[in-house]
């Protein structure tokens, strides 16, 4: 097991209320209440996986707020780091897709203790002691002002400690639809720190104010990794997936990293993996980044890393909620050919 030190998500915490599959958001009078949130579902993977994680979040002082903190502490995660504040407790509702029918998500975080409180909660150079990797998201600065000055504290006061910074995209255009922000200036600045970015060429179209179009979806990604190592000299690596849809429950979910070796980009790739029957992909894309950063952490190579981050991000389609609630060993077993059988 790797020495290496602890590693801090940081992001909103939401609960998660959905319909029974099959129907849709007020068609019944059920809604299963689930804890949720880009960063916790990595901090919780991270956890489960066996690294020194820890979370820091603000979320409100009552009893939702309470129960909250106490998931993050059922899966292992640290939660020293969350301070409770007024407000209130920010929503999602996400209406589950089928056959043809996409997911929706329809926010109700305007307000909540996190929103109000984010950007003045933290002692950031205290926070970040001993910690080697801090995992941010697109999602925080997305939901105002106090998130934008909140995700620019950290990665600059993370930059200034010497700690890796870990940038997933999530670009959230319904929240950032929601007030005048600048996504591509924010988003930039925070790719401008980061060592590595969960990306694809949509976010860096977006941040670099230009298009990758070509008809291949490899060569847009190498072309959009390409002009992103130019313009972040401190980014080492780029991660993502790209998924081919059949239905709802019918996709295949591919990986590649591309790092950067001098003035070249070095791509790795591991296979396709098809899955039928798909349960809930939603913090698909989490598992995937924190399978990804535990191999980064363990000193694993980079094939090793990206295959494992594929394999959690499999396994994630099979649970419903946002947390992918397995082990390291469990998504070990996933790579394994022909790991279907009943385990006995």
């Amino acid at each position: 097991m790797s020495t290496s030190g602890k590693i801090l998500c940081f992001g909103e915490m939401l609960l998660r209320l959905n319909p029974p599959e099959g129907e849709l958001l007020m068609q019944g009078n059920t809604l299963t209440v689930r804890p949720g949130g880009a960063e916790a579902n990595v901090a919780v993977s991270l956890a489960r996986y066996g690294a020194p994680t820890a979370a820091a979040t603000v979320l409100p002082d009552n009893a939702l707020g309470y129960g909250v903190r106490d998931e993050l502490r059922k899966h292992g995660v640290d939660a020293s780091g969350v301070q409770f504040r007024p407000g209130r407790m920010g929503l999602y509702f996400m209406t589950p897709g089928a056959v043809r029918r996409p997911a929706d998500v329809l926010y109700d975080r305007a307000d909540s203790a996190f929103v109000r409180h984010v950007d003045t909660a933290f002692d950031w150079p205290a926070l970040l002691d001993g910690v080697e990797w801090l995992h941010v998201s697109g999602v925080t600065p997305a939901v105002g002002p106090t998130g934008t000055r909140a995700a620019l504290q950290a990665v600059d006061a993370a930059n200034a400690a010497g700690v890796k910074v870990s940038f997933d995209g999530n670009f959230r255009g319904k929240l950032w639809g929601e007030w005048a922000g600048d996504p591509p200036a924010t988003l930039g600045h925070m790719l401008s720190t980061a060592s590595i970015a969960f990306a694809d060429e949509r976010d860096f179209a977006l941040v670099l104010g230009r298009t990758f179009d070509d008809a291949d979806p490899h060569q847009r990604r190498r072309a959009a990794a390409a002009a992103a190592f130019e313009a972040f000299p401190t980014l080492d690596r780029i991660a993502c997936t790209l998924r081919v849809q059949e239905s709802v429950a019918d996709q295949a979910l591919s990986a590649v990293m591309l790092t950067r070796d001098g003035s070249n980009v070095v791509e790795t790739h591991a296979e396709p993996i098809h899955m039928a029957g798909v349960i809930d992909r939603v913090g698909g894309g989490d598992a995937f980044a924190s399978g990804v950063l535990f191999g980064l952490w363990s000193r694993w190579s980079d094939a090793e890393s990206l295959a494992f981050g594929l394999a959690a991000a499999g396994l994630k389609h099979s649970v419903h909620g946002d947390f992918n609630l397995f082990t390291a060993a469990d998504v070990r077993a996933a790579m394994a050919p022909g790991g279907f059988d009943i385990r006995r």
